[in-house]
């Protein structure tokens, strides 16, 4: 039980954990295998890592029949038998290891069709920006969902013509306010009712 150092069979159980809980049938054997090799050296740089990791391979194989090896269970038994320990410490650890390395794989990049950094050559827009063919293509569709009617504002909208009309001076720069100001009327929760009036808590405009 005190034993840290993983063994080859330990290592075939990693990896098959690896496949198993991120499955993708066009990436290359050799990265799973690498991810393989992450997560053990991850592991060897911490004592604590090593005794997690080493017993929780353990305590997965604990989990099966007499007679079962988990590195030939189907995807689905192997599936479930993860989800069992999925809150266990050692998952944990391979999961956020994963998760943080797999996906930077040289030939994971290649894989999913990313061309690299553009800065050192200038940059996307002059090679082709949107030739990622393995993206779905966009959908433009005219909706059916019947469109919310605006009704009119709840008071008047005073214009400068207005305002000329009845013998008011339009608001000057520096009066307190600008006529697109005066225009939009009171703001809806600045307590002015639409005439002009001080509005009380809890009544209307």
């Amino acid at each position: 039980m005190n034993e840290t150092t993983l063994s080859g069979e330990a290592k075939a159980i990693l990896e098959r954990i690896i496949r198993v809980a991120f499955p993708h049938p066009d990436f290359p054997d050799g990265a799973y295998q690498r991810m393989c090799e992450k997560v053990v050296t991850e592991a060897e740089s911490s004592t604590w890592f090593r005794v997690v990791l080493t017993q929780g391979l353990l305590t997965l194989e604990a989990q099966l029949a007499e007679g079962e090896r988990f590195i030939d269970l189907s995807d689905e038994k192997a599936l479930a038998l993860l989800r069992r320990v999925e809150d266990l410490e050692f998952f944990g650890f391979i999961r956020r290891t994963t998760v943080l390395n797999l996906y930077g794989d040289p030939d994971v990049l290649q894989t999913l069709g990313y061309e690299g950094e553009s800065f050192s050559q200038g940059g996307y827009l002059h090679r082709g920006f949107d030739d990622l063919d393995w993206l779905p293509k966009a959908r433009i569709e005219e909706t059916d969902e019947a469109m919310t009617e605006v009704g009119p504002l709840p008071y008047k909208v005073r214009t400068t013509a207005a305002a000329h009309s009845t013998g008011d001076s339009p608001p000057t720069e520096g009066s307190g306010g600008s006529s697109a100001a005066a225009a939009a009327g009171p703001h809806p929760q600045s307590g002015i009712g639409a005439e002009g009036k001080t509005q009380q808590p809890g009544e209307d405009q």
